[in-house]
């Protein structure tokens, strides 16, 4: 397993940007695909995206299509999550998760390391 620690959360205004890091522990950061996640007061955790291995496919959900771009440099054990034109419905803990398989990430509820999460909050 790795360990995950997110970083780069904070206070923006609605429109702003902001960019979250994601690093992992390990040697076999390569092994993993990596997914990004948030979670709000009172909701459900809800799936952001994620990258394979090598980051030659990247997947997102729709609330966020157009406006996030995930991606990870395995010489630095790191994934990012660029976030553009943010609104105050993306208020949230944003986590990232890594698992040995892509559909597990876009799909499924456990995952093989998880991190400790990183707030964002958006002002109107």
């Amino acid at each position: 397993q790795v360990q995950l620690v997110e970083s780069g959360g904070g206070l923006v205004q609605a429109g702003g940007s902001l960019r979250l890091s994601c690093a992992a522990s390990g040697r076999t950061f390569s092994s993993y695909a990596m997914g990004w996640f948030r979670q709000a007061p009172g909701k459900e955790r809800e799936f952001l995206s994620a990258i394979t291995r090598s980051g030659g496919s990247k997947y997102y959900a729709d609330s966020v299509k157009g406006r996030f771009t995930i991606s990870r440099d395995n010489a630095k054990n790191t994934v990012y999550l660029q976030m553009n034109s943010l609104k105050p419905e993306d208020t949230a803990v944003y986590y990232c998760a890594a698992d040995r398989s892509i559909a597990t990430i876009q799909w499924g509820t456990e995952y093989d390391s998880w991190g400790q999460g990183t707030q964002v909050t958006v002002s109107s």
